[in-house]
């Protein structure tokens, strides 16, 4: 699992970096002067190769990647902004399969959560801003783009909903209290893989909210 800490002092160019991106032949290497020749010379600009590098567009010679050269297909670069988007924020989609769809708010709180305090408020809202940044220009509407896995919000909507009709059977069955079965419940959760605890603690939240 992975949570990339790159992130940008402002969003303002992203659109117009990410055009410029497509429109360029593709560098051996995407250096700062590589974004100076691309008319984007501002040292907040700069940030935008380790955002690339957090996306797999640029290994770590800042060389471009398969997906860098995939990006350059307009019909492609928003289904490989959202793939690239998934990855880079893994562990936000293991809590929300549909994360970006969150409010700024949320993923705010989310990401709080995720770091375990160890990122300070200006830092945990300029990573929101970028990452709603990137949502809003990638294309999630293609299935190949929606490829994580069942988050906790399925499993437990899925587990609570099977309790619910288990329930309604016994009472169909047995309309009388006193005549009806005590019956016992296993609901198996299937969590993600992953080293960060802090996912598996805001799953096992959510599995409180619901379930308990």
């Amino acid at each position: 699992m992975a949570l990339t800490n790159a992130y940008l002092q402002t969003t303002k160019n992203l659109q117009s970096i990410i055009n410029s991106v497509v429109s360029a032949k593709a560098p051996e290497r995407f250096t700062n002067r590589f974004l100076e020749d691309l008319g984007f010379k501002s040292s907040n600009d700069r940030l935008y190769i380790g955002l690339f590098k957090a996306l797999g567009l640029l290994d770590e010679n800042s060389s471009p990647t398969s997906r860098y050269h995939q990006l350059l297909d307009q019909a492609e670069t928003g289904k490989v902004l959202a793939i690239g988007i998934q990855e880079a924020y893994e562990d936000l989609f293991a809590l929300r399969k549909d994360a970006y769809k969150l409010t700024i708010d949320e993923v705010k709180g989310k990401l709080k959560t995720l770091t375990q305090g160890q990122k300070s408020d200006n830092i945990i809202q300029l990573m929101s801003n970028t990452f709603k940044a990137l949502c809003d220009i990638a294309d999630w509407n293609s299935s190949v783009s929606m490829q994580a896995n069942t988050t906790t919000n399925d499993t437990v909507t899925a587990a609570t909903s099977t309790v619910d009709a288990s329930r309604e059977q016994t009472a169909e069955a047995y309309p009388n209290s006193s005549d009806r079965m005590n019956l016992h419940y296993n609901i198996q959760i299937h969590l993600p893989e992953t080293t960060n605890m802090a996912v598996y603690d805001a799953i096992f939240q959510s599995l409180k909210k619901h379930l308990m």
